[in-house]
């Protein structure tokens, strides 16, 4: 809700959900909106997912949304195609990043906005612990610190009309899904354990600033 209230996302609207996932989010966004909303993901098994949810739907609906698999590094779209391009907890997945953002900058009509949340690495300096049980883990690891990807970002050619810290609600996040899966028996109990206990280091990881989440608002 902030970001649809940060990018003044509107009826008129034509957005490009990158990394859409099973196309719940930008179901959603039209559902709420009435905008025209495509959205791209990497994973066949994601996209087949959200068609077959698309199928479900009303043929208004069909007519104003759509998916498509394919790669955040080169979309395939013409140029100034959207008005604004939304991405949730995508990034972090994308090799190279640097690719992803000016691909999104390409795609964007110009005054257009861009709107994502990122994983970031506040200091290089990163501990055995955090190493394994976060970037191993998520398969991440970025240059970008908070500040340094404003400026990635400027780079490209975007201005960056606000961006924000949200370590603190991720390290939230972390503690309560350690607790969640603590002292969970059953079958799975050993897997459980350990999920508990990577996520109490990535909580911990937080605290130390070797991880970090932020949100930006960038405008083409």
């Amino acid at each position: 809700r902030t970001m649809i209230e940060w990018a003044q996302i509107s009826q008129e609207s034509r957005v490009l959900d990158l990394g859409c996932g099973n196309g719940t989010t930008a179901l959603s966004l039209h559902d709420e909106l009435g905008c025209d909303v495509v959205g791209v993901d990497l994973s066949g098994v994601r996209i087949d997912n959200a068609l077959d949810a698309l199928k479900q739907r009303t043929t208004d609906v069909r007519a104003k949304v759509a998916f498509e698999k394919a790669s955040a590094t080169e979309l395939p779209f013409e140029d100034e195609t959207f008005s604004h391009v939304w991405s949730q907890a995508t990034l972090y997945h994308v090799h190279d990043q640097e690719d992803a953002l000016k691909e999104a900058y390409r795609v964007l009509e110009d005054g257009g906005i861009f709107v994502f949340d990122d994983l970031f690495k506040p200091q290089p300096n990163i501990s055995p612990s955090a190493q394994k049980h976060v970037y191993e883990r998520l398969l991440f690891d970025t240059e970008y610190s908070l500040e340094t990807y404003q400026e990635e970002l400027e780079g490209i050619g975007f201005n960056i009309l606000d961006a924000v810290d949200l370590s603190d609600h991720l390290k939230m996040s972390y503690w309560c899904l350690s607790i969640r899966t603590h002292d969970r028996g059953g079958e799975h109990a050993e897997h459980y354990e350990e999920l508990s206990y990577a996520y109490e280091q990535s909580a911990q990881a937080v605290v130390n600033r070797e991880i970090g989440w932020g949100l930006f608002l960038c405008q083409k």
